[in-house]
């Protein structure tokens, strides 16, 4: 029985087919050489997840499915960008343990995998920026690449686990990323059932199973997705470099508007550490506003500034476009 699993496992699309459930499995066997080769079977539910975006011409719309999306996505990307990257990636700010397991189990229902993937490529990301071990860096790669490219190659599933091994201790954390679809599943799910039971019981709100798991799941889903690897690929071609940094990073307004405030991406990457990275006042950041009356309720504290030589130092003379 051993031999006969073992060579289930040594084959690779069983593989992959294991991995929608278990991003761990057999991660010994991918090579080091895989480094763009695309996994088609791995990612097959991520095509399903933008398929299935199409059957909102089946389903219709409602503006109670419509604000069950908007909600969910503002939700989500807040997860992602108050916790998943100022939080896990760098250590902005505290909070205790309960909170950093509620806000790991939203992000990972954004179906960005696990809080410890997240952070532990996001961290090679700032070690490697823009040079050729960077997967996601448009100047080196290309947009596309940079933009969705770089998660669909298999040397990218595993867990980069030297950066974080401060993580790896919690346990709850660790399950979160090893079996990262089980809470979006359950999401779809209960998005499904809260249709039908407001179908049922409010009928003046017009919507049902179908339509809620497809506006609420799915649509808002893929919206997030991308609004979030904009980050990665328009913020470092377009926008302003306030700052000299070693890096082609970019100041971009109305990406921070749809990432509440990640498209700061030039003062970020001038001084990742601080919980702020709109710098000044006219620079919106909804997170940091969302995190800081987090810290009145007592979520979340200790919220790291900006320190006042940060904020001239390395500075351009004249804020230049420098657009593509």
């Amino acid at each position: 029985m051993t031999s006969f699993i073992k060579s289930i496992l040594s084959f690779q699309p069983a593989l992959s087919l294991i991995r929608w459930f278990d991003s761990e499995a057999g991660l010994e066997s991918i090579a080091a050489d895989d480094q763009k080769r695309v996994d088609w079977f791995r990612i097959i539910p991520f095509v399903f997840l933008h398929a299935m975006c199409l059957l909102v011409v089946w389903v219709g719309w409602s503006w109670t499915a419509v604000i069950v999306a908007l909600l969910l996505y503002v939700i989500r990307m807040f997860a992602i960008t108050g916790f998943y990257h100022r939080y896990f990636s760098h250590k902005t700010f505290k909070t205790n343990r309960f909170w950093q397991f509620v806000f790991g189990v939203l992000g990972n229902a954004s179906v960005q995998r696990g809080p410890l993937w997240w952070a532990s490529h996001h961290r090679h990301h700032h070690r490697y920026t823009d040079q050729e071990q960077d997967v996601h860096s448009p100047s080196r790669h290309g947009f596309w690449w940079s933009h969705i490219g770089w998660l669909t190659s298999r040397s990218n599933f595993a867990t980069k686990t030297k950066y974080v091994k401060e993580w790896m201790q919690f346990p709850e954390l660790h399950w979160i990323n090893r079996f990262d679809t089980v809470i979006p599943i359950l999401l779809a799910i209960a998005l499904y059932v809260l249709g039908n039971v407001l179908e049922r019981y409010a009928p003046g709100l017009e919507t049902n199973g179908p339509q809620l798991l497809i506006w609420g799941f799915f649509i808002s889903t893929v919206a997030l997705f991308h609004g979030t690897v904009t980050i990665n690929s328009f913020d470092h071609m377009y926008g302003t470099r306030r700052y000299d940094t070693p890096d082609t990073s970019r100041n971009n307004a109305l990406l921070a508007l749809i990432t509440l405030g990640e498209g700061w991406h030039n003062n970020h990457h001038q001084y990742a550490v601080s919980t702020r990275q709109g710098f000044f006042w006219w620079e919106i950041d909804i997170t940091y506003y969302l995190l800081v009356f987090m810290s009145w309720l007592g979520i979340v504290r200790d919220l790291r500034p900006v320190p006042a030589q940060v904020l001239h130092k390395n500075r351009i003379s004249a804020e230049s476009s420098t657009q593509k």
